[in-house]
């Protein structure tokens, strides 16, 4: 495999189109602005015809994040068991200060994505020595579409159910 060779300004560049793709907002509704001003009630209606909440959807969102987040920077890391370990069996969250703290979660584990990429040192393009041609770029690209994914699905529930 070659050694990828980007100047300075394009790795700088590079970065600030990462972080802008992973706070959302440029081609899509970002995530913060779906979720905001729900009743708690609405998180964990099932529109017909439709698997999951509101809830269940943004409860795998932070699995999801957080598995990212922690592959990436833990080597010795564990991700949980797929399908089941990254999707809530309950509709809806037990109360709202379970709603909130999944948020804020969410916001913190994608400030702390982005921290890494930040950082200087990053090397976005070296496969990750423990995983199986994993890179930090990959990474990032993979939260932003997995997160952008989901994020369209809440709004369609949300029109469903007349709350958008």
């Amino acid at each position: 495999m070659h050694k990828h060779s980007i100047s300075p300004d394009q790795a700088s560049s590079m970065k600030t189109e990462l972080i802008a793709l992973l706070r959302g907002g440029q081609a899509h509704v970002p995530f913060s602005s779906a979720v905001e001003d729900l009743p708690l009630k609405v998180t964990g209606l099932k529109p017909p015809g439709l698997p999951y909440s509101i809830w269940q959807l943004v409860e795998h969102i932070r699995i999801t994040q957080a598995d990212i987040l922690e592959f990436c920077r833990t080597p010795d890391y564990v991700s949980p068991k797929w399908p089941d370990d990254y999707w809530p069996g309950e509709a809806a969250p037990a109360h709202v200060s379970v709603w909130e703290k999944s948020l804020e979660k969410i916001g913190s584990d994608l400030d702390s994505f982005i921290a890494l990429i930040s950082d200087p040192k990053a090397d976005m393009f070296t496969p990750f020595a423990h995983g199986q041609g994993q890179n930090l770029f990959r990474e990032a690209l993979l939260i932003a579409d997995h997160t952008s994914y989901h994020t369209g699905e809440i709004l369609v529930i949300r029109r469903l159910l007349d709350r958008w």
